[in-house]
């Protein structure tokens, strides 16, 4: 039987100090030697330092053991299952924090209707002038939002030089989707996951969003949406202004090197909490 020794909680590394997401698929999960190991169908063997990961995001063909999750929720490092290079978000393994305080003072706020508007504004502050943010209602603000959000498709086209003819895209008819709009959604899924697993690994709920609502995951999107300009969008029309047939999994390779350059794990864990400060 695998051993593997509960680290201190005053030992396990912070959320913004973490590595970036690591994206396995056609293998297993297991422990083996007191330590997490990825033993690939092409032979590779890998040690994972499970308590310095910001998530595991694992793709299709992966098996995982119950000593392994055992493991990965004892170093507060959440799992994430994934479609194929990150096309989808199934489901995310949700780790102990040892600390409730954050989950009620989410939960106070998001139950305070006046707290939750100021909340949603500081959201659109961070898309908006200040100045515009408070003399515009919440739904003018979502309104706004939407159109900003094609602006700047049409924006990102026009400066990679990639031919954007709009959002299209259907997760059950795939085939149907051109590459840019299939990057995109890579790129999108890979940002949720990331934000997932640093949104649970502190202790907050996913699931009370202050934008957002519907789905399990509104809090989620509301933090990402920050990001996109400057992540996945930049990520996935850079990969096919590089090559028009760019897989997913090129604008991964390029999302990742710009979640390390814009310091998105030290960025998101000070931002939610001065959102809900």
């Amino acid at each position: 039987m695998p051993i593997f020794e509960k680290p201190p909680l005053e030992t396990l590394t912070l959320a913004r100090e973490r590595w970036t997401p690591l994206y396995l698929e056609h293998g297993r999960l297991e422990v083996d030697d007191a330590s997490v190991k990825w033993i690939g169908a092409d032979r590779t063997v890998l040690r994972i330092p499970v308590a310095t990961v910001s998530v595991l995001m694992l793709g299709p063909g992966t098996t995982v053991t119950h000593a392994a999750i055992k493991t990965c929720a004892e170093c507060n490092t959440p799992i994430c299952w994934i479609g194929e290079e990150g096309m989808r978000f199934y489901a995310c393994g949700v780790s102990a924090t040892h600390d409730n305080s954050n989950a009620r003072r989410h939960a106070e706020l998001h139950a305070n209707r006046t707290k939750r508007m100021q909340i949603a504004r500081r959201m659109f502050a961070k898309r908006f002038p200040e100045s515009v943010v408070a003399e515009k209602k919440i739904d003018e603000l979502r309104g706004m939002e939407g159109r900003r959000v094609k602006a700047l498709y049409q924006e990102m086209g026009a400066r990679y030089g990639v031919t954007w003819k709009g959002r299209n895209y259907n997760p059950d008819r795939w085939d149907l989707a051109d590459n840019i709009n299939r990057a995109v959604s890579a790129t999108n899924a890979a940002l949720y996951a990331l934000t997932t697993a640093v949104v649970c690994s502190m202790g907050y709920l996913p699931t009370l969003g202050f934008i957002h609502s519907a789905g399990t995951l509104p809090f989620v999107f509301d933090m990402a949406d920050i990001y996109k300009p400057e992540t996945t969008l930049e990520a996935a029309f850079h990969a096919i202004s590089v090559n028009p047939e760019a897989t997913e999994k090129d604008a991964l390779t390029l999302l990742k090197a710009k979640i390390e350059e814009k310091h998105i794990l030290r960025r998101l864990p000070a931002d939610i909490k001065e959102l809900l400060s």
